[in-house]
């Protein structure tokens, strides 16, 4: 069996493994926001929306980075290991374990700083930042979930080093199952009490939800020993994931800024406060959801390309890396383009029948068309990320959210939510043609 043969088999069964486990998990999240579109309508999920870019930029800050990092040192350690034949602990080098040990001690420091913060300053963010006090209380108890989900992460960067999937998978359904339980229990239990039910439900079973994947995830890691130069690997962890984590916090920064900006521009086109959070809860909480339902299967590839691709690169293996990035493009169109004609006929349907909401539908009909350029650029910059060159995809990433944010600032005034949505498209368009285009001057 050859090189080739020996590791195309862990990237096929990982991204197997990662692509059911994502599937049961959206369909079950899919369920979860209708149930919570019923419940809480239109304006609760766009205010539970708008805490989501601040969960994102605090995830950048605190593990986006780490969790690369260990996948990426830990493919390496586990492929050196392999062509000397040496177990790292030998060598005076780091194994496995000690990347995630390192890893661990950087995320969780940074993540209680994180969680002191965003409690603390709740409400300033959630008027000043966010302009919409109700989103206070969201911010506190979001707060709670930085550092499990900082531990969550790390562990599960630790085994897309080790390409082995079966924890990062079944973890992420156990979070989905804690989390759709305990809000529903919580319901239930505001029903019985004849109180309010409130968007804070919501938020309570992402805590739980991480709190639980977090437990199980532990239990899997046994009795393994961190061996080598341990402060060799915080530094090598330090030093990959610092440049990579200013990106991302960089990114999601602006990603919050885009997202905070669109209901008071959607204001500034006519809308009022109600209407304008509706269409974004429409938008970000139904709409895009079901466009992005598919993403699981790119999104699995991706998880799995960039450990094998550092693997591979450590191997001096070229055209392996150029095998492998020609099958990610062909497959990616392939999917995207099935999915784009499904959107185009079957959304409006979707709208009205899955959302009981015909503006979901025209939503999804719009979007569905950047369905293969979102699922190219997607896995692309796994590769990129993969081969090192993270500075390549801030760069990409950068240019995106230009053109996204040019179109809510200028686009939405004078055209409506229909600026941004074709704005989106043009953004993925020129992400995906620009990743191609690198990676076809590199070989």
């Amino acid at each position: 069996m050859n090189s080739k043969s020996l590791q195309s088999h862990p990237l096929l069964t990982g991204t197997l493994l990662l692509t059911i486990a994502g599937l049961i998990s959206r369909i079950i999240g899919f369920f979860y926001r209708i149930f919570l579109s019923q419940t809480i309508g239109a304006e609760g999920v766009g205010i539970y929306q708008l805490i989501f870019p601040l969960y994102a930029l605090t995830f950048s800050l605190t593990v986006s980075g780490i969790q690369t990092a260990i996948s990426r040192f830990t493919a390496q350690a586990v492929a050196a290991s392999d062509n000397t034949g040496i177990p790292q602990k030998n060598t005076g080098l780091c194994n496995d374990r000690c990347y995630l040990t390192a890893g661990l001690i950087l995320s969780l420091f940074l993540s209680f700083l994180c969680t002191i913060f965003l409690y603390h300053f709740a409400e300033p963010l959630a008027i000043s930042f966010l302009d919409e006090p109700r989103c206070k209380v969201l911010l506190e108890i979001l707060s709670l979930t930085i550092p499990f989900g900082a531990i969550h992460a790390c562990i599960n960067g630790y085994y897309y080093g080790l390409k082995k999937t079966f924890v990062p998978a079944t973890s992420q359904l156990i979070e989905q199952i804690v989390r759709v339980g305990c809000v529903f229990v919580l319901y239930q239990i505001c029903l019985e009490q004849h109180k309010t039910v409130t968007v804070s439900i919501a938020v309570w079973g992402l805590v739980a939800g991480e709190i639980g994947s977090v437990l199980y995830s532990i239990s899997f890691l046994g009795r393994g020993k961190s061996s080598g130069n341990r402060l060799l690997g915080l530094k090598q962890i330090f030093l990959m994931s610092t440049p990579l984590c200013a990106n991302r916090v960089l990114v999601n920064l602006l990603q919050s800024v885009e997202a905070t900006m669109i209901p008071g521009q959607l204001k500034h086109y006519g809308y009022s406060v109600s209407e304008a959070l509706s269409v974004y809860g429409v938008l970000t909480g139904m709409a895009m959801p079901m466009v992005l339902f598919p993403s699981v299967i790119t999104n699995s590839v991706s998880v799995m390309l960039l450990p094998v691709i550092a693997e591979a690169q450590e191997k001096k293996e070229q055209h392996y890396i150029r095998n492998a990035v020609r099958k990610t493009c062909f497959y990616c169109l392939v999917l995207g383009f099935t999915c784009t004609f499904a959107f185009l006929l079957l959304g409006k349907w979707m709208g009205r029948v899955l959302f009981a909401n015909e503006l979901a539908g025209t939503f999804i009909v719009t979007l569905g068309w950047m369905c293969p350029f979102l699922y190219l650029s997607t896995t692309l910059s796994s590769v990129l990320n993969g081969l090192g060159k993270t500075t390549i995809t801030f760069l990409l990433n950068i240019i995106g959210l230009a053109i996204r944010i040019a179109s809510v600032i200028w686009g939405i005034p004078l055209f409506g939510i229909k600026a941004y949505l074709w704005g989106t498209l043009i953004s993925q368009i020129v992400m995906a043609i620009s990743s191609i285009a690198i990676l076809g001057k590199k070989g």
